[in-house]
């Protein structure tokens, strides 16, 4: 079926190309009786706008980018909610990319995004490999916000957690109820995020004069199962250990899982804690101790910045720090001065 265009609208007026397209673009000069009269005549004979050449008439898209760095745990879902809500608020479309904790792949996303109609890119890092391809998309004028890690050597916006405090505290509550030989599982890809908490790892063992164990720290995944398998890796070590804390939720949900198959009480014998958290933390037995942070409030500023940008590019980048929530469930033991 033949597309309808404004020149059709005008020969069914009887009226100038001009006027109707104006008046759909909402002219103040055109008056309201002839733009209702051209409204009603475009749904009758049912034209739909081209959106795609006003876009480019306008130099915008109206459509943004998401860059997460995995899709598999709750972390990415409600950091892309709080995205989308405002996005949905300025009728913004949102693309979402996932590197898959996969730096070529990351590579790959921003050499696509280059070639792409985007107005700008919010993006979840999975380390620091990448960091000169986001220089370039930043020289070529593509607004940048950055969530979880800021980039010094850039100047862009970025929201971050006060995860080394979060993750101090935490393992501060280990070590006070008891515990001195405490797995850490880090990601396979040492993200700026994983290496704040290993940061804070290291500090609490020196703040107690616990000696350092490089054994204790093991690589894992993004997974239940990756959780599961560090587990048996650990045993099959031989490596003695009483508490495990896992940079994220569905990680440490496997730990508990394994050493439960393994006959090891949570928390009489091994305390399990996890950086992250969401509704399966209260969901699982036992309840799991967690950093949680406010990931959707993450989302609607890291878009708020991103627009501040995009309306304004000489605007200053702004480093917005967010506060996190410890929430101490049945997976740990309480701590004794509690």
């Amino acid at each position: 079926m033949k597309r309808v265009t404004i020149k059709d609208i005008a020969n069914h007026l009887c009226i100038s190309v001009s006027t109707v397209s104006r008046a759909l673009a909402d002219d103040k000069n055109i008056r309201q009786e002839t733009k209702n009269r051209i409204y009603a005549a475009a749904d009758e004979l049912g034209y739909k706008r081209n959106v795609l050449a006003a876009n480019l008439r306008s130099g915008r898209s109206n459509t943004v980018a998401v860059v997460v760095n995995e899709m598999v745990t709750p972390f990415a879902s409600r950091l892309v909610r709080g995205i989308q809500e405002k996005c949905n608020e300025r009728n913004i479309y949102l693309v979402t990319c996932n590197s898959d904790n996969n730096p070529e792949s990351e590579s790959e996303i921003i050499r696509m995004i280059s070639h792409s109609l985007i107005d700008g890119i919010i993006v979840v890092p999975c380390d620091r490999s990448n960091i000169e391809n986001y220089k370039s998309l930043s020289r070529k004028g593509y607004p940048l916000v950055f969530v979880m890690h800021s980039p010094d050597e850039m100047d862009v916006s970025s929201v971050v957690l006060n995860n080394y405090d979060k993750s101090f505290f935490l393992l501060d509550h280990l070590v006070c109820s008891g515990r001195r030989r405490i797995i850490f599982v880090k990601s396979p890809a040492l993200s700026p995020n994983d290496r704040l908490l290993m940061n804070s790892y290291v500090d609490t063992l020196k703040k107690f004069k616990i000696p350092y164990d490089e054994n204790l720290i093991v690589e894992g995944g993004i997974t239940m199962e990756d959780g599961m398998d560090v587990v048996d890796r650990i045993i099959e070590s031989g490596v003695v250990f009483d508490a495990v804390f896992a940079c994220n939720e569905l990680v440490s949900i496997g730990v508990m899982n394994r050493l439960r198959d393994h006959g090891i009480r949570i928390p009489q014998d091994v305390s399990v804690a996890g950086f992250t958290g969401s509704e399966l933390a209260d969901i699982v037995y036992p309840s799991l101790t967690t950093v949680d942070p406010p990931l959707e409030k993450m989302g609607v500023k890291a878009c708020e910045l991103l627009f501040k940008k995009i309306d304004n590019p000489h605007s200053k980048s702004e480093k917005v720090v967010v506060d996190a929530n410890i929430v101490f469930r049945n997976s740990t033991v309480a701590n004794k001065q509690e």
